[in-house]
């Protein structure tokens, strides 16, 4: 069974113009089949600065031992993270940022992503960089500059075309045993 065939049964109460007799409103209950998904909610922050630690060492090191401007030093930095990135979620589903913030990367049958889908991923994390302007349309006699735009970095886009989940460290055995007893239903 994979992550993304699962789903997980939800109960929604919805309020209704009806009151009981003690005066406490009366709900009806709808139980809905939602796709199940285990990643790690609003963590596009946590992500951002993941990906920034990451950088860091390669960063500093051709900054103080290769001597380059910090720009260079920057740019070259980039496909050593992403390289070194598929390495090390490949084999620990982590990296150094994401260790710190305790998030591991999980593919869609719950193990760490092989070698090329992590390529694929950390290639692709490069256009979750490029801003998403949401939420905010202006009227025609409206400019940008008196209201400014919300400018938010979309951290899901490369994981929504590999197939993986970044997950909280602590849901893991969770997921798998989920998907575990899963394919045991699907057995039988």
């Amino acid at each position: 069974m994979k992550i993304s065939e699962t789903k997980e049964k939800k109960i929604i109460h919805r309020p209704t113009r009806y009151f009981d007799e003690q005066g406490n409103r009366i709900y009806n209950s709808f139980e809905y089949d939602l796709p199940y998904n285990p990643s790690y909610k609003d963590s596009e922050r946590k992500r951002v600065f993941a990906k920034l630690i990451d950088m860091l060492p390669f960063f500093l090191i051709f900054l103080i031992i290769g001597k380059e401007i910090a720009i260079v030093s920057f740019i070259y930095s980039i496909p050593c993270v992403i390289i070194f990135g598929a390495i090390s979620e490949t084999y620990w589903g982590t990296t150094l940022g994401k260790k710190v913030f305790k998030m591991k990367v999980i593919d869609d049958f719950g193990n760490y992503p092989r070698f090329l889908k992590s390529l694929s991923r950390n290639f692709l994390c490069l256009i979750n960089f490029f801003p998403v302007f949401t939420d905010y349309i202006p009227p025609a006699h409206h400019t940008w500059e008196a209201e400014g735009t919300r400018m938010n970095f979309s951290m899901h886009l490369n994981n929504t075309i590999c197939k993986t989940y970044i997950v909280q460290e602590s849901r893991i055995k969770e997921i798998k045993a989920m998907l575990q007893q899963k394919n045991i239903k699907t057995a039988h």
